[in-house]
């Protein structure tokens, strides 16, 4: 089995043991507590068999995936072409990346009030709140990458006379590969939690987070944990199937 496999499947089995504690712990406080205060895990558990069964969670589950996947994507993307410019511009990398600092500092539930007066309910502020708690994490590691670079690297495509467009493609993106992974990853964390905080607070359509909101607006504590243990286990399911393979398959020369 190779070092990739080993990794992956200890990554794996990590996750299942986290999960089981987490619910022997659950299960350990509902013993202790009503049942109007925390559901037994059984009875959660049967509530989401029930919820899977339901075209209404489906529904809720795709609206929240797309917003999140135009969110992040528009994070990695202007991210990126914002660290790279600005890791590679001497005059401005310094005053930029103290404004990336403040601005990421500021929680990202923090900038829903403005893009509700800005933009009024509808999916367009939850994305773009999505997209800010993705963007400063990207922007800022590829602009740390960049500053990393080898110089002789640089030096040798400058003499080979390489314009300032194939500087960033050939030398400066793939050097800050392996920053950008890591950083996507950080990103997905910060996105996924504004996601769910802007749905919780904007509650427009259906959503994960609307569904949340609504099973603690009705004293439903079965329906707050069950969506809780579902937020929880597809953020676990993106950032090892979807976002670990794709740090392989780009990074697998590392894994060999």
């Amino acid at each position: 089995m190779s070092n990739s496999q080993t990794t992956g499947v200890a990554s794996k089995r990590a996750y299942v043991a986290a999960i089981a504690i987490i619910l022997f712990f659950w299960q350990v406080a509902a013993w202790f507590l009503p049942d109007f205060l925390m559901p037994d895990v059984p009875v959660a558990l049967q509530r989401l068999w029930e919820e899977l069964n339901s075209g209404e969670f489906y529904e809720g589950l795709g609206n929240s995936m797309s917003r999140l996947g135009i969110g992040y994507g528009a994070a990695l993307f202007f991210g990126i072409i914002l660290g790279l410019v600005g890791g590679t511009l001497n005059l401005v990398r310094s005053t930029l990346k103290a404004a990336i600092i403040i601005l990421q500092s500021i929680p990202s539930i923090a900038w829903v009030p403005l893009f509700l007066i800005l933009m009024g309910f509808g999916n367009m502020p939850i994305i773009v709140v999505v997209a800010i708690g993705a963007f400063f994490p990207t922007a800022l590691s590829v602009m740390n990458a960049t500053e990393s670079v080898e110089k002789v690297h640089i030096s040798a495509a400058r003499v080979m006379g390489a314009s300032k467009l194939q500087m960033l493609k050939r030398v400066y993106f793939p050097a800050v590969t392996p920053e950008l992974i890591t950083g996507a990853q950080l990103a997905f964390g910060n996105a996924w939690r504004a996601l769910i905080s802007a749905e919780m607070i904007v509650g427009f359509s259906a959503g994960l987070g609307k569904s949340l909101a609504y099973s603690g607006e009705i004293a439903d504590m079965t329906g707050v944990m069950t969506n809780i243990l579902v937020i929880a286990i597809l953020a676990a399911v993106i950032d090892q199937v979807i976002l670990e393979r794709i740090k392989h398959r780009l990074l697998r020369y590392q894994y060999l």
